[in-house]
């Protein structure tokens, strides 16, 4: 158990220089916690929670280098006491439920009341876990499909190459396929997820954790 008069230890990461320092000075305001450092990646977060491993990591998933994920099922594996808060724009369950695989205990809002801030890190000091409510509605709802579950198996590998930003004439070479099957493909993917264009498959493939965001 920690002492009650030693502040809690925060480590921030979060590749967007203000928002990091939004969130450095929203917990500055509250009483007993100390933002000890700050990554703008996840091998940043990594070396800093090996260096002087903290009390509670709080980090965006969408990062350059090593996304926020990584990071986290690398520290929960080397520091399992540290509790680690997601705090990200994305609020899907295939998100949430991959974040809590790795080694999560929390996952809020980046639009949530600043209140949730000291809330969340609060509870996961005193319990062990925080979601949100928003978050925690979604998690009660029924699963939503996987892209295996919608497409078949060549289907899901030529959208991963799609959401990459490849050309038709790459992916077939990549997939020793000819440039008119790859087209085939696509359209059907498209017809079978009822989407228009390759910006939307694009956001489903990130959606569903085909690619990084």
């Amino acid at each position: 158990m920690k002492p009650d008069n030693e502040p809690v230890r925060v480590v921030l990461a979060d590749d967007h220089d203000m928002v990091r320092s939004g969130i450095k000075a929203l917990l500055g305001m509250v009483g007993g916690v100390d933002v000890v450092a700050e990554a703008r990646n996840g091998e940043e977060l990594v070396a800093l929670v090996d260096a002087a491993p903290p009390d509670v990591v709080m980090t965006d998933i969408s990062m350059p280098v090593m996304d926020g994920i990584a990071a986290i099922s690398v520290i929960h594996e080397r520091h399992p006491e540290v509790r680690l808060l997601v705090l990200s724009m994305y609020d899907t369950v295939d998100f949430v439920k991959r974040a809590v695989a790795s080694g999560a205990c929390g996952y809020l809002m980046k639009d949530a009341p600043p209140f949730e801030l000291e809330q969340s890190i609060r509870s996961v000091m005193a319990t062990g876990s925080y979601f949100s409510p928003a978050i925690a509605h979604r998690l009660l709802q029924p699963a939503e499909p996987t892209a295996n579950d919608e497409l078949t198996e060549r289907q899901v590998e030529i959208l991963k190459l799609i959401a990459q930003g490849k050309a038709s004439k790459e992916i077939a070479f990549d997939l020793g396929l000819s440039p008119k099957t790859v087209d085939v493909h696509r359209a059907r993917i498209m017809e079978r997820l009822r989407l228009n264009d390759i910006a939307s498959l694009t956001r489903y493939a990130v959606r569903k954790g085909l690619v990084k965001p």
